[in-house]
Parts: C-alpha cells; structure tokens; sequence
C-alpha cells in the first residue's frame, strides 16, 4: 500500500501536468506488449510502418514487454505546458549507475539482447537513449499530439469541474480503482509499501498509460500519479463526414460553422481548428466568435492556449441532424 498524506501544503500546490515522455514510454510499453488493445488500435494501425524506421532493439531494452517501466522515464513533468525536449534533457544527464540500476529491474524477469545490454551500459547511453526516443516521438507521437492534448485538457476540464463541486475528495476520487481517498491520506493499492512525503502532488493524466496507474515518488521534486485520461475511447473515433449543402446543420449555420462544431467534440485550440477544417486561424476564429455569442461554444484558457468547445445544446444539435441523417437513410 502506498499512502500520501493529504496535508494542507499538499492540497494547496496539486496542480497538473502533461508527460510528453511517459506518453512515450507507455505508447512503447503497448507495442512491444505484442497484444494491442482495441482502444490503441486506431494508433498502432496509423503508426506501423513508421516504428519500423526507428532502432526497435534499444527502444526494446528501455521499455521490455512485460517488465518494470524505469522511473527516469516518468520525470520531468511540471506543467501542462511539458515539453519532450525539457524532459528527454533530463534522461541525457541521468546519472548512468543509476540509470543501469533502473534498467535492471526493468530485465528482471525478461532479459534483454547482448547487443542492447552492451549498448545501454556504456557512460554515454543515456545521451544515446534521449536521441532514440526522440526520433521515436517525432515520427510516430508528434503528429498525433495536438489531438492528444485535446483529450488531456479535457480531461483536467472535467476534473476541475469536480474540484469545483466537490473539493478535492472528488476531483481524485476517479482517477482509478485502486485509489482510495480519506479526510488524512490518499491510499494507493500497490505491491510497495510505501508513505509519500512531499510538499505537492502533480498529477499527469495520460493516454497510454491506461488501464494503469502509476506512482512516481518524487525523485526531482513532488510526487505524481500518471492516470488514464477520461474518453480515451473516443480518441480514435472517425470524424463525421463533411456536411454538405443538404445538411440540415449547414444550411441552419452555414457550411463553415457547421464543420467547426463538429470538430468540438473535444477542446481545440484556433489553430487546431484551422489545420483540421482547412481555414484560415482568422476566419476560424471570427465563426467561433459568431458561436460563442449564439450559446453554440465555450471557451477557456489553459496555459497560453485559448481552447473552445461546444456546448450541451450544441451537441445535441449536431445528434439530432445525426439521427436525422440515419432515419432518411433507414427509410
């Protein structure tokens, strides 16, 4: 069992942060499991030909199937403004005895080629694996992020919502089954014993990390649980087809405006929009002003970043023209 106590400081400095890296990481620890679960498919399809342009032996190594994931690849997480960059800085400079003695418990049980092994206890691996992963993140994560971030910020939307109504009891009583929340503490089903200190809590929603959660004990600063983001089942979900000039929504809000509510299921950004519907960030941002003054998008800033989405009457607009849809084709 592992038990954070809920002291005032700790309660007052929880914030949240993204993990580019343990996207990466856990995004590995998927592939090289051999099973691709349902939920991850629409990614691992997308991806395929492109992890085979990356050094698959070390990435092995780092990340074995089935093995202990190394802490150093779960540090570094201080904003939701993370960058992969300001992490893997930290994975090039970790120490190498106590890199090797992470990634020794990570072989237990699972082993690791000599190749690889000899790779990864030479000084300089560390410096070696920041560089491999980040070519890993560039060609199979990078172009999938902004649609990444758009399920985190919803996520800590929805979380902030319960923090809102319920105190901070709610907002964490969610984030996984195997945590339990008391007036004192937070306790976390685990094989280790093990009570936190810490004068914080960060906590890292996250996309592969699911269906786990995972501890990190504060090894450069407050402690951190990386949890599954809410709607990962969405995350794959095809994009309704383009409304046409038949479409009862774009002929009620022009084509335009109609495809930029569909594109709302989730929080974006003007230029998320703007990239996904093929408009200009300006026009973009003119029909979303027209949307938010209808009752049709809200908005919020997160970060530096102004994200919008549509509203409950909004979205059962754009299901009734759905159903609609299905009903003239049934018939």
């Amino acid at each position: 069992m592992i038990q954070l106590r809920l002291s005032a400081a700790v309660l007052a400095r929880t914030r949240f942060a993204y993990s580019p890296l343990a996207e990466a990481a856990k995004s590995l620890y998927v592939v090289h499991s051999g099973t691709i679960h349902p939920l991850h498919r629409g990614w691992y399809d997308r991806v395929r030909g492109d992890l085979r342009r990356t050094d698959s032996d070390l990435l092995r190594a780092v990340v074995p199937p089935g093995g202990h994931v190394a802490e150093f690849l779960f540090v570094g997480a201080t904003s939701i403004e993370t960058t992969i960059e300001d992490q893997l800085h930290l994975v090039a400079t970790w120490p190498h005895a106590h890199f090797l003695s992470e990634l020794e418990q990570a072989w237990r049980g699972v082993g690791v080629t000599p190749a690889a092994r000899r790779q990864l206890e030479d000084p300089d691996a560390p410096q070696r694996v920041a560089e491999e992963l980040e070519r890993y993140w560039q060609r199979v994560l990078a172009p999938y992020w902004p649609r990444f971030r758009a399920l985190l910020d919803a996520d800590v939307a929805y979380r902030l919502d319960r923090l809102a109504r319920g105190g901070i009891g709610a907002l964490l009583s969610d984030l996984h089954p195997s945590l339990q929340v008391t007036d004192e503490a937070l306790h976390i089903r685990s094989v280790t014993d093990s009570d936190i200190d810490g004068d914080g809590l960060t906590l890292v929603p996250c996309v592969f990390v699911w269906p786990r959660l995972w501890v990190e004990l504060g090894l450069l600063g407050e402690p951190s649980l990386t949890y599954g983001a809410r709607g990962i089942g969405t995350l794959w979900a095809e994009r309704p087809a383009e409304p046409d000039r038949e479409d009862a929504l774009g002929e009620l809000l022009g084509r335009s405006r109609a495809e930029i509510l569909m594109g709302l299921r989730l929080p974006r950004s003007t230029t998320d929009l703007a990239y996904e519907v093929g408009l200009t960030a300006p026009t973009v941002s003119a029909h979303l002003s027209i949307l938010r003054r209808s009752g049709l998008v809200t908005s919020w800033r997160s970060g530096r970043r102004v994200l919008y989405q549509r509203t409950a009457l909004a979205s059962m607009m754009v299901s009734a023209g759905a159903d609609d849809d299905q009903t003239e084709a049934s018939g």
